[in-house]
């Protein structure tokens, strides 16, 4: 076992830089031949230097530093800030357990020094409330994306929350055969684009929700059937006209905007919306999307500081929604 160790020397003095050493805790080759000793691995100064030179030689960032004496690795696969902003982006996704947001955010931090990792990983806190219980959600995330690359139909059980007439929170749950298209990731949740085998348009279905998920022999249905896509079916093109991930058909809508709101209609919108006009105060678009109750919602959410100028339902919606809050305070 000894022999063996020695023979893998080069990889546990490149394991005790890339967890013990940064650019402010640079190690000496005392150290390094001390951290050796703990894997039962005995070695001499000019052999750790030579390690060091060979490690170089096929291409990691190794620093020597002067003051304080000693070798860094300068650079990683994940550098510090990518390691904090895919941490937080675990920690704050809802349809991650609590138990995987756990084991996501050490792994990322393992990419980091030791001293790295406890600087930032013990100042922050994430909460448990809303993380979702699902535990089968990694395996499910497999088997559809197979599903869709193999073009094959998958079977499931969804389960949705809601209320008994004894004011009781219940679980309701069937069974459902999907042709599944693509994932995406939006309002904090993670969602299956699909088409229900029963019908001829496309449905949204929440991953941690899902349970049972199966890949079936069966060919799924071509997305160019249920949808306007004939080639690629375009992810963010699709989500970009929806709303809360609401489904229906898709309109013409026009909005007249105050430009101080110019910031938040592009994040929604997008780039590419056709402007027909604008003043020195506001400016009108027009854009495909889908009417419904989440961008009633939406446009209400800045008050005076949209007018729908067509269509005229989408009118009517949001003149029927300020009716009733009205109502609700009269």
């Amino acid at each position: 076992m000894a022999n063996t160790s020695s023979k893998l020397k080069i990889l546990y003095v490149l394991e005790i830089l890339r967890k013990y050493s940064d650019e402010n805790h640079p190690l000496t080759a005392a150290y390094i031949i001390e951290k050796l000793e703990g894997f039962g691995i005995s070695a001499e100064r000019k052999s750790v230097y030579a390690d060091i030179e060979l490690l170089c030689d096929f291409g990691f960032d190794i620093i020597k530093s002067t003051s304080p004496k000693g070798w860094f690795l300068a650079s990683r696969e994940l550098e510090a800030a990518e390691v904090y902003m895919l941490s937080d982006a675990v920690r704050s996704a809802k349809f991650i357990s609590a138990k995987k947001t756990r084991e996501l955010v050490d792994k990322l931090y393992s990419e980091l020094s030791v001293f790295e990792a406890k600087r930032n990983k013990d100042a922050v806190y994430f909460s448990l409330f809303g993380k979702c219980d699902n535990e089968s959600i990694y395996y499910n995330i497999d088997k559809i994306n197979e599903a869709i690359k193999e073009g094959k139909q998958i079977k499931l059980v969804y389960t949705v929350r809601a209320i008994d007439d004894n004011r009781n929170i219940i679980k309701k749950s069937k069974e459902m055969t999907i042709n599944p298209y693509a994932l995406a990731w939006e309002d904090d949740c993670y969602y299956l684009l699909g088409n229900h085998i029963k019908y001829d348009n496309l449905i949204h279905l929440r991953l941690d929700r899902m349970s049972k998920v199966e890949v079936l022999k069966d060919k799924a249905r071509h997305f160019s059937e249920v949808s306007d896509y004939k080639e690629n079916f375009d992810v963010a093109d699709y989500v970009n006209k929806l709303f809360g991930m609401h489904t229906g058909e898709q309109t013409a809508v026009e909005l007249k905007c105050d430009k101080s709101i110019a910031e938040p209609v592009l994040d929604r919108f997008g780039e590419d919306i056709f402007i027909k006009s604008e003043t020195e105060k506001d400016f009108s678009f027009s854009v495909k999307a889908v009417v419904s109750d989440a961008l009633v919602t939406w446009i209400i959410n800045y008050s005076d500081k949209i007018e729908v100028v067509k269509p005229e339902n989408l009118k009517e919606m949001i003149k029927e929604r300020a009716l009733l809050v009205l109502k609700i305070y009269e």
